[in-house]
């Protein structure tokens, strides 16, 4: 008998293998609107729980850019649907077919509740952690740097570092232009040395609320579009740091032929950090104009730490992967999605909220063609190619994938070809890769050998 209950057992333990369905855990684990599964192969899935009690799960990569949708919104877009609004370019996924209003299709997975207890069918095992790996840097992957001299406080380093530790926004635009006065007139003219602080400073009267709580809309009603141009704002509040954080990190860096950067790089970012500035004042003037201030609605700070800020943690270390992954893949994707949003503005008649979009738009092209420029110029020196480098660095550094559709025109006036951006298929997702076969399971097989499962629990 016990040699019968051993085959029983792996006979059992075989057909839970070969359905694919992963137990998750129990259900008043799940309390929360979105969970993230994390996956073996690192197609993480994020699990939603709606307020009827009903889960779902669908890829938590957004496929535009890789957006962490488990800290976006679920909005109601009609007709009794659901979908899940990425953080970052307000992308919309409807939670039972993946579908989006923007062409876009996110892979979807198949729940089943059975006895308290969460099953989804993917072929990955899942956890609810990361697993934790500590991948040694490369000695000679580090870019060589000068040694730290020691400079007077009237450098532009200095004032970068204080620019970066400036938590109120509007103080922070100011000191923004004037830095900016300064070294254009000459009066700033040493680059000098300063230490990047971990992460900018921002406001504690800032409200940080959980995304999932967080209704933003499409731009379709007054309230929405304050919501929308609310996070704009908060965005362009970010990149004006990330612009003063790659002159401070980067300031002492030297090419592979000992040469240092030339004085026209940081006359870039200086640039680029002003044209941020003057963003986010024209976005806050509207806002206020639209009878509402910035700091009215909750901001999701932590979802575009997790992101763009993220990116440039990750790439702390090493100039061109900030150049390619910050500035070549993040501010080419708000190429990218700038026509729909302006669509959503004009379809108002919002025509003082489109001219602000539209002046944003012409400043972020020359952004990304700084990125670039800067990028070819270094690959020019040290004898790369700068295609198969960016390339190379954006399957090491960059959280997703890059997948139409593609602003070609913009990206063209930025300077960038489609050999670029896509001509190495594995930088992005073939359309077949969008289609997911399942097969049905039925209940009474979970509820044959539900600890079996279990058991595939990471």
């Amino acid at each position: 008998m016990d040699g019968f209950e051993r085959d029983l057992v792996c006979a059992l333990k075989e057909v839970v293998n070969d359905s694919n369905w992963q137990y998750v855990g129990l259900k008043e684990m799940f309390n929360s609107p979105c969970t993230k599964l994390y996956s073996e192969d690192g197609e993480h899935i994020v699990l939603v729980h709606t307020e009827d009690g009903r889960f779902w799960a669908m890829d938590s990569a957004c496929p535009h850019e890789g957006g962490p949708l488990e800290l976006g919104d679920i909005e109601d877009v009609g007709n009794g649907k659901l979908a899940l609004i990425c953080p970052w370019h307000h992308f919309d996924f409807c939670l039972d077919t993946g579908s989006s209003s923007t062409g876009l299709q996110n892979q979807v997975y198949e729940v089943r509740e059975f006895s308290g207890k969460i099953y989804i069918e993917t072929q990955s095992r899942l956890s609810l952690s990361p697993k934790t790996e500590t991948a040694a840097v490369p000695f000679d992957s580090l870019t060589p740097r000068l040694p730290v001299p020691v400079c007077s406080e009237d450098t532009l380093c200095f004032w970068a570092a204080k620019i970066l530790c400036t938590p109120e926004p509007k103080e922070k635009v100011a000191l923004t232009h004037q830095v900016q006065e300064r070294w254009n007139s000459g009066q700033i003219s040493e680059i000098g040395h300063a230490e990047a602080p971990e992460q900018p400073s921002r406001e504690e009267s800032l409200t940080v609320q959980e995304p999932g709580r967080i209704k933003r809309g499409k731009g379709g009603t007054l309230a929405s579009r304050i919501a929308l141009l609310h996070s704009l704002a908060n965005i362009e509040q970010w990149a004006i740091d990330l612009s003063w954080d790659v002159i401070v990190r980067f300031a002492t860096v030297r090419l592979q032929n000992g040469e240092q950067l030339p004085r026209e790089f940081f006359n870039d970012f200086v640039k680029v950090a002003g044209d941020e500035a003057k963003h986010y004042q024209l976005l806050e003037k509207r806002i206020t104009e639209l009878g509402s201030f910035f700091g009215s609605l909750p901001s999701h700070s932590s979802s575009v730490l997790a992101g763009l800020w993220q990116s440039a943690a990750d790439t702390s270390h090493d100039l061109m992967a900030r150049l390619a992954i910050v500035h070549m893949v993040h501010e080419a994707r708000g190429l990218d999605v700038h026509p729909q949003t302006l669509a959503r503005f004009a379809a108002q008649s919002d025509e003082s909220s489109v001219k602000i979009l539209e002046v944003i738009y012409r400043d972020e092209i020359t952004h990304v063609a700084a990125g670039l420029r800067w990028f070819t110029y270094i690959c020019a020196k040290e004898k790369r190619d700068h295609v198969s480098t960016f390339h190379d660095l954006v399957k090491q550094h960059f959280k997703g994938y890059l997948k139409p559709p593609f602003n070609s025109e913009g990206r063209k006036t930025a300077g960038m070809t489609e050999e670029v951006i896509i001509s190495i298929p594995s930088l992005y997702r073939a359309v077949t890769e969008s289609l997911y076969t399942s097969f049905f399971i039925s209940d009474v097989l979970v509820s044959v050998v539900p600890s079996f499962s279990e058991a595939f629990l990471v």
